[in-house]
């Protein structure tokens, strides 16, 4: 399968020899929910909608969860999560082929992450490429899907954190409810203050209470166009 793996490379986070390609790749997005979400010690995780696995990569290396699962449908991601697991000698990192649709947790998790499609099926021009169409557009699993699968999963109290566009802030919070996880939290992200948000973190709870808490923006620039320093922090550099 690696020598079938179009555009196959490496990139180092931190320790972890993170495996991508052409199509498996990753962004700011990817960098901002894993710090969104941290993870503690203790916790035991799954990150969904897997891809090449840079969320769960990054939680790893960053904040050492006592288990990490990560689910992907596509056959390349999977086989990408797996070299970079066996080549960086991850403990207790567990990649996985499969529908999130059908996935259950052996035991209840602490934390599920996702970072779904942003687009839903028929909004919007659909990209070109069957792996790049399922990433982007619900047309593999919608917002509904990701939550169902983690309220199966998650034990009482834990959590879901997820990101997603600003534009479908309305149906994440519906559909979390409707999964019985509330949402509890959440942080829009700029460029900088002038600028409209581009993406929003958002956090609920298995079981939760109603009460939303809305952090402060989190800006990826400086004045001057820079990296701002909290997201320098984000991806390792402060």
């Amino acid at each position: 399968m690696p020598s079938e793996i179009k555009g196959l490379s490496v990139e180092q986070i931190g320790g972890v020899k993170l495996h991508i390609s052409a199509v498996h790749r990753f962004g700011t997005d990817a960098f901002l929910l894993a710090d969104f979400a941290a993870p503690r010690h203790k916790d035991t995780v799954c990150d969904l909608c897997s891809g090449c696995g840079i969320v769960a990569a990054v939680m790893y290396e960053r904040f050492r969860p006592k288990s990490i699962e990560a689910v992907e449908i596509d056959r390349e991601g999977y086989e990408l999560m797996r070299l970079t697991a066996e080549s960086s000698a991850l403990e207790n990192f567990k990649p996985v082929c499969g529908d999130l649709k059908d996935w259950r947790a052996e035991r209840e998790l602490d934390l599920i992450t996702c970072n779904p499609p942003y687009k839903r099926d028929g909004a919007g021009i659909k990209s070109a490429g069957e792996v790049a169409l399922g990433a982007r557009h619900e047309v593999l699993c919608s917002f509904s899907d990701v939550c169902k699968a983690a309220a199966r999963s998650l034990k009482y109290g834990g959590r879901l954190c997820v990101c997603n566009r600003p534009e479908r802030l309305c149906d994440m919070m519906c559909d979390m409810r409707a999964a019985g996880i509330e949402p509890k939290r959440m942080r829009f992200v700029s460029k900088n203050s002038d600028s409209a948000p581009w993406l929003v973190l958002l956090e609920g709870r298995k079981g939760g209470s109603p009460f939303l808490q809305a952090e402060k923006n989190f800006y990826t620039q400086t004045a001057d166009g820079g990296i701002s320093p909290e997201l320098a922090a984000v991806y390792g550099q402060g």
